[in-house]
């Protein structure tokens, strides 16, 4: 068992290294943190994202519409990661 914040015995190994739910999680390749389903698509599509925007850089394309989505999926993660800290989830 993990000890929790403030000394609490809450096992935070089954808990979303994103939004803190205690759910199923799933891994990703290339990433040591689990995360709930929701999180976990999330982050891969920011990663599948980013390597669009690199692609499009590279190649001369406008790449101000991907951007824009991986703006926004970087602030439902905050929103996520600042609610868990709130309480809540």
């Amino acid at each position: 068992m993990i000890t929790g914040p403030k000394g609490c015995e809450e096992d935070l190994s089954s808990q979303c290294s994103v939004c803190g739910r205690v759910e199923e999680l799933f891994e990703l390749p290339g990433r040591s943190e689990q995360y709930c389903l929701g999180c976990s698509a999330d982050i891969a599509a920011a990663t599948l994202l980013a390597t669009e925007i690199d692609a499009a850089t590279l190649a001369g394309q406008n790449a101000s519409f991907l951007i824009s989505e991986y703006e926004q999926l970087g602030a439902r993660l905050l929103g996520r990661s600042q609610s868990a800290e709130l309480g809540g989830f």
